[in-house]
């Protein structure tokens, strides 16, 4: 996500605390927290799909998914 989307949703954030937000600015903060919760999501998914677990005795197995 790009940075300039983060400062808006911290931007808006600031001004929901101060004095509250328009039916606009609601709608706009909520598309940008989704855009950046899916993108968090992507990353770590990602990640941990990447994932190994590395026992004492040197074996290694991939990380699975809880289901």
């Amino acid at each position: 996500m790009e940075q300039s989307k983060i400062d808006k949703i911290n931007e808006l954030a600031k001004k929901a605390r101060a004095c509250g937000l328009c039916e606009e600015e609601l709608a706009l903060q909520k598309a940008l927290r989704e855009e950046y919760v899916a993108a968090f999501r992507t990353a770590l998914t990602n990640t941990l799909d990447n994932t190994y677990i590395q026992r004492p005795d040197g074996t290694r197995e991939k990380l699975k998914r809880k289901e």
